[in-house]
């Protein structure tokens, strides 16, 4: 657990100071104080300032965790949370269980909500974090992004055939960055995305033949 001390004319004005290097939230962090602020006439003769030691309580896995056993909890859905891993810059999140499928919804928008829920807790409660959070569940995403691969394929095929451009339905960014990826080496097809989200596609055109 990280901890820091922290100075102010007040105990909570050295609470607000060290809240604020630490880039978190009072609710997320216990305070002890080493030393309180002169009161009355010593506040005139010596002006001592407060101290304490402030500690971090929860780190942002802790918090990720937390949140989503909560919202199971409030959905009566029997799932485990597990952290893949954690990485700078990310951290993979997992449900596994059984009877999923409302956590994930219709190609994947109540999952996306899910993880869109789960990066605004992060970010209110860690101000200085800059992790994000990418959540799974029942392995879908793996599941959606070959499906997304073989459909690059066939659409490419569609686009060089045709000699025309082929539009694909709207896509979070995650999912049309998986169709860039899949055809960043094409030789016959280039990729880009237009409109605006949440209805912002990928556009496969043809190369001059």
């Amino acid at each position: 657990m990280r901890s820091i001390e922290a100075s102010g004319k007040t105990v909570e004005e050295a609470l607000q100071e060290g809240i604020q290097k630490l880039g978190v939230r009072k609710d997320n962090v216990a305070v002890e104080v080493l030393s309180e602020d002169s009161t009355g006439l010593f506040k005139i003769l010596a002006n001592k300032p407060a101290r304490i030691k402030i500690t971090v309580m929860r780190d942002p896995v802790s918090l990720v965790r937390e949140f989503l056993q909560g919202l199971l909890r409030l959905s009566s859905v029997d799932g485990e949370v597990v952290i893949v891993k954690e990485e700078e810059g990310c951290i993979h999140v997992a449900i596994n269980g059984s009877r999923l499928g409302m956590l994930i919804g219709k190609r994947g928008n109540t999952l996306n909500a899910l993880q869109y829920l789960c990066n605004v807790a992060l970010r209110r409660n860690f101000i200085a974090e800059r992790k994000q959070v990418l959540l799974d569940v029942g392995n879908y995403r793996t599941r959606r992004e070959e499906s997304l691969e073989k459909l690059a394929a066939n659409m490419a095929d569609k686009a060089k055939r045709t000699n025309r451009e082929v539009s694909l339905e709207p896509m979070p960014p995650q999912e049309r960055r998986i169709i860039h990826l899949a055809l960043k080496d094409h030789e016959q097809v280039d990729t880009y995305s237009k409109g605006e989200e949440p209805f912002r596609k990928v556009v496969i055109i043809p190369r001059p033949r």
